[in-house]
């Protein structure tokens, strides 16, 4: 069987605005068969809300807020202009935009972009003492700046999922995932010093 080649950073598809991609729900549920969240979660890229819902369906309540208007949550919250998590929340919890499509790759590239969005999320749970989960390309950890930037805050876990995050779902036509990912989790009323897990999730 011939397969069309195509280069390792290209998924065949145009990105999305604001760098939009629903989450599906087994990523969600990995993270939480890891981890206990506590308090009310703040998840500030809610999109249509597939994250939100597998949080509300296990017993969190979740503000929901996102930059743009999809249908969900409360539209027009930029979480970078944020100095403080929303009243009653002590943890964040989201799969942040990468930065490497759209208006952003214009702006900046798509590590620097995550180096930004993980610094400020560290910085909004530190605020409460609270939890911190953001989902990441497993190859970014490996960094330089990256692994600098979680050895310097109380990473607890790394929550590498073994099973290639499928975005998009087009039947025959769908590509093959090129990304391996993982939860990076920091607890900021863990005792210290902290010694982060590797945690295998599928």
């Amino acid at each position: 069987m011939m397969f069309k080649g195509r280069a390792i950073h290209n998924s065949g598809y145009d990105r999305k605005t604001n760098d939009f991609y629903a989450t599906p729900a087994w990523v969600t549920e990995a993270l939480l068969r890891h981890v206990t969240l506590r308090d009310s979660v703040w998840e500030p890229c809610c999109g249509t809300g597939a994250m939100s819902s597998v949080l509300q369906d296990n017993g969190y309540e979740v503000f929901s807020t996102d930059i743009a208007d999809h249908g969900f949550g409360t539209p027009g919250i930029d979480v970078l202009t944020c100095r403080e998590m929303p009243d009653g929340c002590r943890s964040l919890v989201t799969n942040p935009p990468y930065g490497d499509g759209g208006p952003h790759r214009a702006q900046q590239r798509s590590g620097s972009a995550m180096l930004n969005f993980v610094r400020h999320g560290m910085s909004l749970a530190e605020s409460v003492r609270g939890q911190l989960a953001l989902l990441v390309r497993f190859q970014w950890i490996a960094g330089k700046r990256a692994s600098a930037l979680l050895s310097s805050g109380p990473c607890v876990a790394v929550i590498a999922l073994t099973e290639r995050i499928t975005w998009f779902e087009m039947g025959e036509d769908t590509n093959r995932a090129q990304h391996h990912h993982a939860w990076i989790v920091f607890d900021y009323a863990s005792p210290k010093p902290v010694q982060p897990a590797l945690l295998f999730a599928e």
